[in-house]
């Protein structure tokens, strides 16, 4: 979600006098990301709804959907850009895995054990059995986004040796990223190939191996932390990413007139097109803001808001469904004024509950 989460940022609280090198542009893309995430699992009830495909609500409704589909691959570079400096790893692998895994596992846990008691059961009324939960846990489906947790849990586990054959060598980082990102994109585009071709080789990943379609975004991060576009490259990568979602966005609603075109880059996380929009991004977000002060009330104001998302990642999918269960026409996804409204107090009311759990002794573990 970073990461989404305060650990992997340079502070993890908000001193007097913040560090001077802390990247405020990553700061400002987290809170963007998050923002994405909540406008994608809102504005996707009406993104779904094939009774209303094809009317101007529904294609606002698409791009402000699938328009973010980013989000993920970005968060991932985010983490890669904190996680993989030689610093975090100074101490060895021992230490490294102790102070990350001290901070996510606690999360993992509790919000498991959350959704499932909470959101699958208790709110709506149903009893699940053995076999559900652990098909939901094995599948890492406890809850919607919930995946990521196990996602970066994975990226943890090989970060130091990534971080260790990497060491400062961006040159080295950038082909390692290049490479395993292609691969990646290889290996999907052949299994959509072999299904569209009649003899389908799915991949079915669970929620110990979320993690390793991400390796490439992670490198990524990395080898693009230090880059510093000027005013003309920030135009040419922004203009890139702009057109480049325009047509995603036209692509997804339109899939079933060009079914060659999904199959060789589908508009999703996976997707080659994707890939591009999300380098570009980070690129543009990381190479910003780099003169602005971070003891300076805004740059203040935008840290805590970073550092409080993980805590809106985590909590957002229960406010949203307390909001369904009192406004019903959200999951039905008819209006797109009322999904914007409970976009509006989805993100502030999520927000809020991060930021206070986050002064709270104990319940900030899991926040």
């Amino acid at each position: 979600m970073t990461t989404l989460h305060a650990a992997d940022a340079e502070v993890t609280t908000v001193p007097a006098n913040p560090k001077p090198d802390r990247r405020l542009g990553l700061d400002l893309l987290r809170v963007i990301s998050i923002a994405g995430v909540l406008a994608i699992h809102t504005f996707g009830y009406m993104a779904g709804n094939d009774r209303l495909r094809g009317t101007p609500t529904w294609w606002v409704a698409a791009a402000l959907d699938l328009g973010v589909v980013w989000v993920v691959p970005v968060f991932v570079m985010i983490s890669g850009a904190l996680v993989l400096q030689p610093r975090a790893h100074a101490q060895g692998p021992w230490a490294f895995y102790r102070k990350r895994f001290a901070r996510i596992l606690p999360a993992l846990i509790f919000w498991h054990v959350f959704y499932l008691t909470v959101v699958q059961m208790l709110l709506p009324g149903h009893v699940l059995s053995r076999r559900q939960i652990e098909q939901m846990l094995v599948d890492g489906k406890v809850a919607t986004a919930l995946y990521f947790l196990w996602l970066i849990a994975g990226l943890y586990l090989i970060a130091p040796v990534l971080a260790a054959f990497l060491g400062d060598n961006r040159r080295r980082a950038a082909i390692m990223a290049t490479a395993v990102l292609g691969w990646t994109m290889a290996v999907f585009i052949v299994t959509r190939l072999a299904s569209f071709h009649g003899y389908p080789r799915p991949i079915s990943l669970t929620s110990l191996t979320m993690w390793l379609p991400y390796v490439g975004y992670f490198l990524a991060g990395w080898a693009l932390h230090g880059v510093g576009l000027g005013r003309r490259g920030k135009i040419i990568v922004g203009s890139a990413a702009a057109v480049l979602i325009v047509e995603g966005v036209w692509q997804w609603g339109t899939a079933r007139h060009h079914a060659r075109l999904e199959v060789l880059s589908p508009f999703g996380a996976l997707g080659t097109t994707v890939a591009i929009v999300s380098v570009c991004i980070f690129a543009l977000f990381v190479s910003s803001l780099r003169n602005r002060s971070a003891d300076s009330r805004a740059g203040r104001w935008l840290i805590k808001a970073s550092e409080a998302s993980f805590g809106v990642f985590l909590v957002h999918i229960f406010v949203l469904e307390v909001f369904i269960k009192f406004v019903p026409g959200i999951r039905t996804g008819e209006s797109l004024g009322l999904l914007a409204a409970a976009y509006a107090a989805l993100l502030a009311v999520s927000f809020a509950i991060s930021m206070v759990a986050a002064r709270i002794p104990y319940v900030r573990a899991v926040f």
